[in-house]
């Protein structure tokens, strides 16, 4: 009401069920936990509005409206429309990024009235807008998808994440950072286990243990006989002796 506009039916839906979300993990080096990947969707509370107050506390301090540049191609080819900072668009901070820039909410038609339509932006230190998806469902399966790695957005930038990121990048989601390799070299990254033959049955043959050969019972008398015989011939010399 404050503003003047409706959220998008995804975004309500998503602040029916929990009024913001923040997820943090961390990674063990030397026996000591570092804080790195972070999700954020902030809460109503702080769905701020960009380029309403000035940056400086000062009087006629300069706004985000004043740094407009009307000089940037508008919607070439296919690249979108991109926001305006002055009565134009309406812009909603969404996630901080821990001051690598700000995931933005934007209603680019605010004149004369406010359209319904959204999309999800980036803004990125240098004031420079880059595109990300057109429906917060979207976005938020992005974000869990690149686990919140630190600068994950600049991967959908044109200057791309910084070497530092690229390493965590390598390590926890190559697949992400690799796509022109992918593109290239389709299996590459695929996975070349064949489950006929891991999950084939084995038809185990039984193990017959051989038993020792039985000797018939007219051979074993015998014996026992040649035995007794020969023990009684023994002590018969023995006595002769």
């Amino acid at each position: 009401q404050k503003n003047s506009c409706i959220l998008p039916e995804d975004l309500k839906n998503f602040y029916l069920m929990t009024d913001g979300f923040q997820m943090t993990w961390s990674v063990k080096t030397d026996d000591t936990p570092m804080p790195l990947g972070s999700m954020v969707i902030n809460s109503i509370s702080k769905l701020c509005r960009l380029g309403g107050s000035s940056m400086y506390a000062l009087p006629n301090a300069p706004t985000l409206a004043d740094l407009e540049d009307d000089t940037d191609e508008e919607g070439n080819g296919d690249k979108p429309e991109r926001p305006h900072f002055d009565s134009r668009s309406l812009i909603f901070e969404l996630d901080p990024c821990n001051g690598n820039g700000k995931v933005c909410l934007v209603y680019k038609h605010a004149k004369p009235v406010v359209s319904p339509d959204t999309e999800i932006w980036f803004l990125d230190r240098a004031l420079y807008w880059h595109f990300l998806t057109k429906t917060f469902t979207a976005y938020y399966r992005l974000l869990i998808t690149h686990l919140g790695l630190p600068q994950w957005q600049y991967a959908f930038t044109s200057y791309g994440v910084s070497p530092q990121a690229k390493q965590w990048f390598n390590m926890y989601k190559p697949i992400t950072i690799n796509t022109a390799l992918l593109s290239e070299e389709a299996d590459s990254f695929v996975n070349k286990l064949d489950p006929n033959k891991v999950f084939k049955s084995k038809n185990k043959t039984p193990v017959i243990k051989k038993k020792p050969l039985s000797q018939p019972a007219g051979s074993q008398k015998s014996h026992t006989s040649m035995t007794s015989s020969k023990t009684s011939s023994i002590a018969g010399n023995s006595s002769r002796k």
